[in-house]
């Protein structure tokens, strides 16, 4: 398990992660989502000791990193697919880590295999296009076969058989009991690979919740209700706190209200029902909701239907250390 308490960084004035709390369960994934800039690389290199916090703790299993006898065969990590010395082969990369902590030399054939690189093994690394180094660098940090695995945007590069693989990998692993931690911009890929989301935003945390909880969250979640007499229901159901559209002689859209909710304010409002349906937003969409006054670096605005042009995103990746 991961725990983060109070967990800070500051970098000069900018506080970059801020007295963020959260538990990571084994045998889940859970997706990290947030802004550019929003501190998910810091919070994953504090985790791995290779960032100190400026306040709170970071903890594997209850320990520190640093405090860990066997780091490798307790937590794996893809932080960075290009920290890997381009001269040498992916065999001889695997093979120095595995020597260098402790690990027997037949993982590394194994998790070559794992990742689909077993035929260009003997290839420097410095040649990998960047899906083959991101698969490289899934390669290392499974060599330990550890029980909690990290991951900063693994599907960088890859192309959709590639996503798809690290898709079934990381439910596999997840259905193994492991701890599964992996940050994504990818929303729809996010919707079906995750278990719970941590959304952070300025550093902050927005949310810490089951992923189908989020979405339920999100305004545009709501009923679909077509009903002979609208007006009527729509009444009781303001009533009853939900909150209503009313969007034709027999159509309402209804939000803050459960399919069993508004069929039981039916039923007693004696009103006779031709649908009711669910109408679910995307995790794209509860997401956007969710960080809407937390983007520090915004795309500008679309560009006017009349043509008029409008200047380019400012291109800055998630790395937010200043």
């Amino acid at each position: 398990m991961i725990s983060l308490r109070d967990l800070t960084k500051r970098y000069g004035g900018k506080v970059v992660v801020d007295r963020l709390s959260v538990d990571l369960a084994p045998g889940k994934v859970t997706g990290f989502l947030g802004p550019n800039g929003a501190g998910k690389s810091t919070t994953m290199r504090m985790v791995m000791g290779l960032d100190h916090p400026s306040a709170g703790q970071a903890l594997i299993d209850g320990k520190h990193y640093a405090e860990l006898r066997h780091p490798m065969r307790r937590i794996g990590a893809l932080l960075d697919a290009k920290a890997v010395h381009p001269g040498r082969t992916a065999r001889n990369h695997l093979t120095a880590m595995a020597r260098s902590n402790g690990l027997p030399l037949r993982r590394v054939d194994e998790v070559l295999e794992t990742v689909g690189l077993t035929e260009v093994a003997n290839r420097r690394a410095g040649k990998f296009s960047l899906g083959m180094g991101q698969r490289l660098g899934i390669a290392g940090a499974l060599l330990g076969d550890p029980e909690i695995l990290m991951f900063d945007e693994p599907v960088n590069g890859l192309d959709p058989d590639g996503v798809r693989w690290v898709r079934g990998l990381m439910r596999s692993l997840a259905a193994e009991g492991r701890t599964i931690f992996v940050s994504s911009h990818l929303m729809s890929e996010m919707q079906t690979t995750a278990d719970q989301l941590v959304v952070i935003g300025k550093g902050k945390l927005i949310a810490d919740a089951p992923i189908s909880e989020v979405i339920e969250r999100s305004s545009l979640t709501a009923v679909r209700v077509r009903t002979p007499s609208p007006e009527e229901l729509e009444k009781q159901l303001l009533v009853a706190g939900m909150r209503v559209e009313n969007r034709g002689s027999d159509e309402l859209i209804v939000h803050g209200g459960t399919l069993d909710a508004i069929g039981g304010v039916a039923h007693q409002t004696g009103v006779r029902l031709n649908e009711l349906s669910p109408r679910s937003a995307s995790l794209e969409q509860a997401y956007m909701e969710l960080t809407a006054s937390s983007v520090e670096f915004g795309a500008p605005s679309a560009p006017a239907a009349d043509g008029a042009q409008s200047g380019h995103a400012d291109g800055l990746d998630e790395k937010e250390r200043v």
